[in-house]
């Protein structure tokens, strides 16, 4: 075989499969289709025609190699495993690096590939390369360093989950923060996107005859942060003067705001 190589039958805990170097660069790791389909539970031509329908989503050389159709691989085909009646009736025969597998995985979409990504991933693209250099600990620190990211990543990806199905605000915001922190060990708690109303919008929600109103109201109660930045019922932001072209600070209010306001109608009878 010409840059290709097999490097004989490959196990990693029940995953058996073809282990092959090159095609996609010297001491590369690559996968054939028809491996990848037995260790997903399908048949090799689901897999393909997946790749063929999104084939432009696949780079040629480095995502993917078609080695029945290439001339540059002279792959002998027996070599991995092929019969001769399955050659015959093959359209395509695909072997995928890293990288192009990772891609069939958006395809596949099921829980069972990424759980098989992570043990490839750990245990046979990257390690090799690391045990031919002869530095075994260069392998138990990279599998170590692969488990914690991905650890870490599944439990951001569970916590940002809940974090948007819940409907309270503040666990929201609290298992965002705690997402953040599985990513960059900064518990840092995001600003969730939230509705504004300017004065005149809150007048309108409320029934109110005009934004002048309800500035009256909101500086009665006091829920204006005296300074320029925000509170829980809203926050100065600068706005365009309709009288001419300079920036003026203006409030928007909050959900909470406008609710605040509401209350102190309801509380004194009248629009104040």
């Amino acid at each position: 075989m010409n840059g290709l190589k097999v490097i004989g039958r490959e196990r990693i805990g029940q995953i058996e499969f073809t282990g092959i170097e090159g095609g996609f660069g010297k001491g590369k790791k690559a996968m054939l289709v028809k491996d990848i389909a037995r260790i997903h539970g399908t048949t090799t031509k689901r897999v393909n025609e997946l790749i063929n329908r999104n084939r432009n989503r696949f780079a040629d050389g480095i995502d993917i190699i078609d080695l029945l159709t290439s001339g540059y691989f002279k792959v002998v085909l027996n070599d991995l495993n092929f019969g001769s009646k399955e050659i015959s009736n093959a359209n395509n025969i695909y072997l995928l690096s890293e990288r192009g597998y990772a891609k069939l995985l958006k395809i596949l979409e099921d829980d069972k590939a990424w759980e098989v990504y992570d043990q490839l991933v750990d245990n046979y693209f990257n390690m090799r390369s690391a045990v031919q250099q002869g530095n075994p600990s260069i392998v138990a620190n990279k599998r170590l360093e692969i488990m914690e990211a991905n650890a870490k990543t599944r439990r951001a990806g569970l916590l940002y989950k809940l974090a948007m199905a819940t409907k309270s605000e503040s666990s929201s915001e609290a298992m965002l923060a705690l997402a953040a922190k599985e990513l960059t060990g900064e518990m840092t708690i995001p600003v969730l996107k939230q509705k504004e109303y300017s004065a005149g919008e809150a007048a309108k929600k409320l029934g109110i005859s005009s934004g002048q109103k309800v500035g009256k109201i909101a500086n009665k109660i006091g829920i204006k942060a005296e300074q320029p930045g925000q509170n829980e019922y809203g926050r100065w932001t600068n706005s365009k003067s309709r009288y001419s072209d300079k920036e003026v600070p203006q409030w928007v209010y909050s959900e909470r705001g406008v609710q605040a306001i509401k209350s102190s109608i309801s509380k004194q009878g009248t629009e104040g």
